[in-house]
C-alpha cells in the first residue's frame, strides 16, 4: 500500500505546505509590521502635551532615622535576618560567607580580622552607622559599588530599619 512514490508525495506535500505557510507569514510581517525593531513598541501616533519639555527631577526620600529606629519592631527584623542567615552568622567571631554581624551597628566598617573585604566598603564609609546601614541594605551594589556582596537589598523601608533594630539588639 505505501510504497517510496506514495510516502515521497506525502513528504513533499507537506514541506510544500510549510513553504506556503511560512511565505504567508512574511508577507504578513512586511505588509503589517510598522517601523523599529521587530518587537519593539512604536508609537503611531503621537500626541505633543508639552511635557517632554520639562524636567522631572527625582525625589530624594527624606529619611529621619531617629524616628525610623524608634517606630522599628526588632521581632520584624529577625523574620528579614532569614534572608542574611544564609552568608552572615550572629556570635561573635564566626564569619560564614560573609562577616558575622554582632555588634554591626556602630563598627568600623571591614573591622573583623581575619576576614577578606572588598575594597569597596571602606571607600563608601567608615563606620557602619545606622544611616549607612539603611542606604547599604537598600542596594549594596548602588551603596557601594564593586562589593562582592551579592545580596540584591530590601526595598520596603520598613523592612530595612525592623532588620537594623534586630542587629542593634546584638552588641555588648
Amino acid at each position: 500500500m505505501f510504497d517510496t512514490m506514495t510516502f515521497t508525495k506525502i513528504v513533499g506535500s507537506f514541506c510544500g505546505a510549510l513553504l506556503i505557510f511560512l511565505l504567508g507569514k512574511w508577507a504578513a510581517d512586511t505588509l503589517y509590521h510598522v517601523g523599529g525593531k521587530h518587537g519593539e513598541e512604536v508609537a503611531v501616533y503621537v500626541i505633543d502635551t508639552g511635557e517632554d519639555d520639562e524636567v522631572v527631577e527625582e525625589v530624594v526620600e527624606e529619611v529621619n532615622f531617629d524616628t525610623l529606629l524608634e517606630t522599628a519592631d526588632a521581632s520584624a527584623g529577625e523574620r528579614q535576618w532569614g534572608k542574611c542567615r544564609a552568608c552572615h552568622k550572629l556570635e561573635a567571631g564566626e564569619n560564614g560567607v560573609g562577616p558575622y554581624l554582632y555588634g554591626v551597628v556602630g563598627r568600623d566598617v571591614g573591622a573583623i580580622d581575619g576576614f577578606n573585604y572588598s575594597g569597596a566598603l571602606s571607600e563608601a564609609a567608615d563606620v557602619w552607622t545606622v544611616e549607612n546601614l539603611y542606604r547599604f541594605l537598600e542596594d549594596p551594589r548602588g551603596w557601594a559599588p564593586g562589593t562582592s556582596m551579592g545580596f540584591a537589598g530590601l526595598s520596603k523601608s520598613d523592612d530595612r530599619a525592623n532588620l537594623i533594630a534586630y542587629l542593634a539588639t546584638f552588641a555588648d
